[in-house]
């Protein structure tokens, strides 16, 4: 199943997106959050409502987590390509809740930074309360599902911090969305693609996460709860370089949908 966040009569709603006559369309309004009803898509309750292509919605940020926790360094290649050691261990940070944009929604570079980089990323949606999970847990069960993620980076401030909360954290940084979906398997396999003005610049695969997504969810739920509604972001493939104003940015996670974000200066 897939579901989007989306406006109408000026409210926020929750539905469901089904393929209607080959078309992507919002054919249930869901009267819970779906980070409410234990992290089983298909258990919501659900009302009909007359369709709304996909296409046509106002498309908002589909989660509202407590917190953005982000697995850095996931790909080998990504921390070669910026001169960095492979982690021994899961590196995490975290990006404020206030970082969330919705599909289509404006990417804004601020004036103090020179340099701001895409980096697109597998999205994992937490569905029930995660904390120390027991060894051989299955990590399967707190997933409520999965989405796109844009980790927009001021590369410069990061550099020059040292540590990542401003590079990682402005307004607008954290693009998600359009969709969640829990109808595919990062563990068999799931391809990870960003362009931007329509050229490829980065092509990775879950499959070469340093990280898979049990080690990381299991090194996460050590340090602290997981609460429904969580996001986590896996890492980024190597092709990361900056953004201009007037770029559009595109990630595709394979099997979900395409997260779009233009670019505007501060």
């Amino acid at each position: 199943m897939k579901y989007c966040r989306f406006q109408l009569n000026g409210q926020a709603h929750y539905g469901l997106v089904e393929s209607v006559a080959g078309t992507e369309q919002i054919t249930r309004l869901l009267l819970s959050p779906p980070e409410d009803v234990g992290g089983d898509i298909e258990d919501l309750a659900s009302k009909r409502m007359d369709h709304i292509v996909l296409a046509e919605a106002k498309l908002l940020a589909p989660v509202r987590p407590s917190k953005i926790v982000c697995v850095g360094r996931n790909y080998r290649e990504h921390a070669a390509e910026l001169g960095n050691e492979v982690p021994q261990e899961p590196l995490i940070f975290l990006k404020p809740p206030s970082s969330l944009l919705g599909a289509g929604e404006k990417i804004c570079r601020p004036k103090i930074s020179r340099r701001v980089d895409y980096e697109g990323e597998l999205g994992v949606v937490i569905g029930r309360p995660c904390h120390k999970l027991a060894p051989g847990e299955d990590v399967r069960k707190y997933i409520l599902g999965y989405t796109c993620v844009n980790d927009v980076t001021a590369r410069d401030l990061q550099n020059k911090d040292g540590q990542w909360t401003r590079a990682k954290g402005f307004d607008t940084f954290c693009p998600v969305g359009p969709l969640v979906s829990d109808e595919i398997d990062p563990w068999s396999g799931t391809g990870v693609e960003t362009r931007v003005n329509g050229e490829l610049r980065q092509q990775g695969n879950t499959r070469d996460f340093i990280f898979p997504l049990d080690v990381a969810i299991r090194h996460i739920s050590e340090v602290m709860t997981l609460y429904p509604g969580d996001l986590i972001a896996t890492g980024t493939p190597q092709g990361v370089a900056p953004l201009a104003a007037g770029d559009v940015v595109e990630v595709t996670v394979e099997g979900v949908v395409t997260l779009r974000n233009p670019v505007v200066d501060e």
